[in-house]
């Protein structure tokens, strides 16, 4: 078996999540909670319709207000 056995099944960013994640569940909980902060990324998009953006949204922050 390669090395790069992986590839066959997925990609890059799939493998490195799925890396990440197996290395944060075997820390301690207080380095656990620090590294899934730093891994935690924001999604943000902007629909354009007939040529012209609309708003800019940021999922974080919209996901925080689903949960209020």
């Amino acid at each position: 078996m390669s090395a790069a056995s992986w590839r066959a099944h997925f990609t890059f960013n799939k493998y490195t999540s799925i890396a990440a994640r197996a290395t944060r569940e075997v820390l301690k909980e207080e380095q656990r909670a620090t590294a899934e902060r730093r891994g935690y990324m924001a999604l943000r998009y902007q629909e354009w319709k007939e040529g012209k953006a609309g708003d800019n949204v940021n999922m974080a922050e919209a996901e925080k207000k689903q949960q209020q």
